[in-house]
């Protein structure tokens, strides 16, 4: 596993978009590590320089907010069980095995805390799939299946203190008040970072956006 650099990063983007087929690139991190904001920067970018891109995030696959009511999972909302990871592993394989057909993802919209179904749309014209999400590199059924899927994998890492400030900043704009955000940041999310950290040995390249 190798540390890549802005520059070197691209490149190796480029490289998969270029292949001649379908390829899919993992993003994965820590909660507030900046995968989300790398992978459509990154996205944006080969799409600028004239590459087929499409950024197909893990969050559309959450389980709807209701469900995790009705479930009581509605204060661990993040953890693996709180996706439907067997719908995201179906997604990337038919991404993967079939490149030929107009596919239609679905996107979380945060300002609803929610998924709306169909709201991506990902071409046979797109060489090269971005995706990003918490668990790609999580060795427990269902997620393990992304790993015959995906083509490479980076992990995203920053410094604790600025994850965890960023985490409380996301809580607050979203109507917590300080101690409910300390609280979850430091609780459900800090016990996923846990969990997603352990997995970084198994990412083909680090990343320090």
């Amino acid at each position: 596993m190798q540390t890549l650099d802005a520059a070197a990063a691209y490149d190796r983007a480029v490289e998969l978009a270029t292949r001649g087929r379908r390829q899919i690139l993992g993003i994965t991190g820590a909660p507030a590590a900046g995968k989300s904001t790398y992978a459509e920067q990154l996205a944006a970018k080969l799409s600028a320089d004239g590459h087929q891109v499409a950024l197909v995030p893990m969050d559309g696959y959450h389980l709807a907010q209701s469900v995790l009511e009705d479930l009581g999972l509605a204060g661990v909302k993040g953890a693996p069980h709180t996706f439907d990871g067997y719908g995201f592993v179906a997604l990337l394989r038919r991404l993967k095995e079939s490149p030929d057909e107009q596919i239609w993802a679905p996107r979380f919209d945060r300002s609803i805390e929610d998924s709306i179904a169909a709201s991506i749309g990902i071409a046979p014209s797109v060489t090269l799939v971005v995706t990003e999400g918490n668990y790609l590199l999580l060795d427990e059924s269902p997620w393990t299946g992304l790993r015959t899927l995906i083509d490479q994998c980076w992990y995203v890492e920053v410094a604790e203190g600025l994850r965890h400030a960023r985490l409380e900043a996301r809580h607050r704009s979203f109507g917590r008040s300080a101690e409910e955000a300390h609280e979850r940041t430091y609780g459900s999310d800090e016990r996923n970072a846990h969990l997603i950290a352990a997995t970084a040995q198994a990412a083909d390249a680090i990343i320090h956006p």
